[in-house]
Order: structure tokens, then C-alpha cells, then sequence
């Protein structure tokens, strides 16, 4: 044993057990001498509260359900844009892919020492098109991709804040 043990020695659990059962006793003879209210008045306020934090509930899933409405109609209206300027670009490429093939035809018709040239400068030309299409789709995604984030971020905020301040 060390010194602490030596100096301090432990009876038994018993001493441990009185002080647990004595202080419970006082613990319950506090809570009924000092509880604020009968059991059907406390039953009746927490029913109250309970009312209160179900219609506060009720409010903010309105809130939260309109504001889903909304983001929901923008996302759509976002999508639709999006396919049309995605249908838009891939028909302009299917114009310049069918420009570029009557072109390659009616040179390959004149001359054949030409074809090599042609078929490099019309697969420049529709490699450039197809890049700058899809620049063009990328950045709109994103910006698209963007606002709706906003729209979601602030939504959150407004349940957020909505929320707060009905508490």
C-alpha cells in the first residue's frame, strides 16, 4: 500500500451507500417541497408548449415546403435553358459537320492533290467549334450550377433565420 492508502484507509462501501441513500432522500424532499406547480397544471402547461412547438413546427415545414417549391421551379427553369443552348450548340455543330463534308466532297471531286488540306483545315474547324460549344455549355453549367446554390444557400438561411427568431 502507499502512503495515501495508510494515512486515509477505506472502511467499505458502506459509508458510500449511506451518503447515496441520504442524499436521495433529500433530493425528493426538496423536489416536493420546492416543485412550482401541481402535476395537472405542469401536465397542462407542457401540453401548451407542446401545441406551441407543434404549430412553430407546422410554420416552418410551410416555410421550408415554399421555399423547396420555388428552388425546385428554378432549378427547372435553369434545366430547360440549359437544354436548349445544349440542343442550339449541337445543331450548330451538325451544320458545320455537314458544311464541312459537302465542302470535302466537292474538293475531293476537283482535285485529289487537295484533299489532304481540306480534311485537315474542316477537322480544325469543327475541333474548334466543338471546343468553343462546350466552353460555352461548361460556363453556362456553372453559372446555372451557381444560382442555384445561391438559391439553396439562401434558402437555408431564410429557414435558418425563420426558425431562430419564432424561438
Amino acid at each position: 500500500m502507499n502512503k495515501a492508502e495508510t494515512e486515509y484507509p477505506m472502511d467499505s462501501g458502506h459509508t458510500f451507500l449511506k451518503g447515496i441513500f441520504i442524499g436521495g432522500l433529500l433530493g425528493a424532499a426538496a423536489a416536493l417541497l420546492f416543485a412550482p406547480k401541481p402535476g395537472r397544471e405542469m401536465r397542462s402547461d407542457l401540453s401548451e408548449k407542446l401545441s406551441l412547438a407543434t404549430d412553430k413546427t407546422k410554420e416552418v415545414a410551410g416555410t421550408l415546403t415554399d421555399k423547396t417549391k420555388s428552388l425546385a421551379s428554378t432549378v427547372s427553369e435553369k434545366a430547360t435553358d440549359l437544354a436548349g443552348v445544349v440542343s442550339s450548340k449541337a445543331s450548330d455543330i451538325f451544320s458545320t459537320v455537314s458544311d464541312g463534308k459537302q465542302q470535302i466532297a466537292a474538293t475531293l471531286q476537283e482535285t485529289g492533290q487537295k484533299i489532304g488540306a481540306t480534311v485537315t483545315e474542316a477537322s480544325e474547324d469543327i475541333a474548334s467549334d466543338v471546343k468553343d460549344a462546350s466552353k460555352n455549355v461548361a460556363g453556362e453549367a456553372k453559372e446555372a450550377s451557381k444560382d442555384v446554390a445561391d438559391t439553396a444557400k439562401e434558402t437555408k438561411e431564410e429557414v435558418q433565420s425563420s426558425y431562430k427568431s419564432s424561438y
